[in-house]
């Protein structure tokens, strides 16, 4: 079964406390490389930092990659379906926008993983960042520019 077909099942049983920390993964809808395009990354990353402004979550670390981001969060206000909706939704909207398009931009659902606190969070972080690198995409870090995080 592929991830939309068991989307449903990533929802149930979730829990999210505030104060928490959980990395957080979001897939495009039929894995679309939307974000190749950095200015339309750019429109993510500027839905990351509004859920900071609103106070509903720190942005640790994060990555847009083509088709998925990954997102280190510490959670504040709410619970983690409130901000994933809020940030899919508005970054959805914002990207349609930008692209004159319609239609789905997000799988549904997300994936999410808390984390303790004595988990090495910078190593975490270092992995997150990584992504681009492993991937392929880039030679060195700096020559990717949708990645940042408050260690770093």
């Amino acid at each position: 079964m592929s991830t939309q077909q068991n989307a449903h099942r990533l929802r149930k049983g979730r829990y999210s406390e505030s104060g928490c920390i959980y990395l957080l993964t979001a897939v495009t809808h039929q894995r679309q490389r939307i974000f190749q395009d950095w200015y339309i990354g750019r429109l993510l990353v500027r839905e990351f930092r509004k859920a900071q402004e609103d106070a509903d979550a720190t942005s640790l670390a994060w990555v847009v990659m083509p088709d998925h981001f990954h997102w280190l969060v510490e959670l504040h206000n709410g619970d983690l379906p409130r901000l994933m909706q809020r940030t899919k939704s508005r970054s959805a909207r914002a990207i349609n926008k930008a692209r004159q398009s319609f239609g789905v931009l997000w799988q549904k659902g997300y994936f999410d993983r808390a984390l303790r606190r004595e988990e090495d969070l910078k190593a975490m972080a270092r992995y997150i960042v990584a992504n681009p690198l492993r991937a392929g995409l880039v030679e060195h870090i700096g020559q990717y520019p949708l990645w940042d995080a408050i260690w770093l």
